[in-house]
């Protein structure tokens, strides 16, 4: 995810007649109009595109799906996304999503159906992280050709943890990203949750600076006991008799996703926001990567 100032066409054009320091208060005024209008709501709040609900903790709040997306489009630069459902926020007042050295979680729901969690304790994470290290080194060429940064996956973060008993999973990478000429342009902590249910799943991301690590760890296990399904679209609540099931299982979900939508992962692709922390809501590697990683293995 890339997080800019993007201003209204007319309004680009009237800042292009005046001077830098009139333009550079014009933006940080429509900045500050867009945050007024923001409604965080805090307690119990419903995500009915995923039957699911978050109870925030205290000191917690959330936008709704159209102020995540305003905020996602105008006020960080990304594009359009109706698939986001909410944004957490670690903080009750609006202004936290103007703050760098902070943290914020977009909630989506991947409706790909049940996805089995048979592999989850067979899994050798750090054979994977490899593979993965790998895969983004192999696709680093294709995205500086299309004009994006470099990425190299330095190493978990926070090691991969599955919880048998809630259904949920969470892990931490470390990505460091880099100009063509091998200058090192920021490093960024990429949070990632999972809440497997019935016919799904939630995906929370968050990303913060690298440097934040401390204080995301010790935020994020306050994050993953806000979220659940609602009653009857439980994990346990699975019928394999009426119920799809997905084409991947727990392996593929902290791989990045072959087959899976991973939120905004395939949509937004691995888009930098040069020195700031709001960079992509996913993956040290994707797409063609992947899938090759995951058929040498099948193999």
């Amino acid at each position: 995810m890339v997080r800019k100032t993007l201003l209204p066409a007319l309004l680009l054009a009237a800042l292009a007649c005046t001077s830098p320091a009139r333009a550079e208060d014009a933006a940080h005024a429509s900045e500050a109009q867009l945050v007024q209008s923001l409604h965080p709501v805090t307690g119990t709040v419903d995500i009915p595109g995923a039957q699911a609900k978050l109870k925030l903790a205290d000191g917690y709040s959330f936008l709704r799906a159209t102020d995540a997306q305003r905020v996602l489009t105008q006020l960080w630069g990304n594009p359009p996304d109706a698939d986001v459902l909410g944004m957490i926020l670690p903080g009750t007042d609006p202004h936290v999503v103007l703050e760098e050295n902070n943290w914020a979680v977009v909630v989506t729901f991947v409706d790909e159906g049940y996805v089995s969690d048979g592999d989850a304790a067979k899994i050798d994470y750090n054979d994977m992280l490899k593979d993965m290290q790998d895969a983004a080194k192999d696709e680093n060429a294709e995205r500086l050709k299309e004009g994006y940064s470099a990425v190299e996956l330095m190493g978990w973060a926070e090691p991969p943890h599955y919880d048998a008993a809630t259904h949920k999973l969470y892990w931490a990478r470390d990505l460091k990203f880099s100009k063509a000429n091998g200058e090192e342009e920021g490093r960024t902590l990429n949070y990632a949750i999972r809440v497997l249910g019935r016919k799904g799943y939630l995906s929370l991301n968050a990303v913060a600076p690298i440097g934040e690590l401390a204080q995301v760890r010790a935020d994020m296990p306050a994050v993953v006991e806000m979220a659940d399904f609602d009653p009857g679209q439980r994990y346990t609540d699975y019928n394999a008799s009426t119920d799809k099931a997905a084409a991947y299982g727990i392996a593929a979900l902290v791989a990045g996703g072959i087959a899976a939508k991973a939120g905004l992962f395939a949509k937004l692709g691995l888009m930098l926001l040069a020195f700031k922390k709001f960079v992509v809501l996913g993956i040290a590697a994707v797409g063609g990567a992947l899938s090759r990683l995951f058929k040498r293995k099948q193999a």
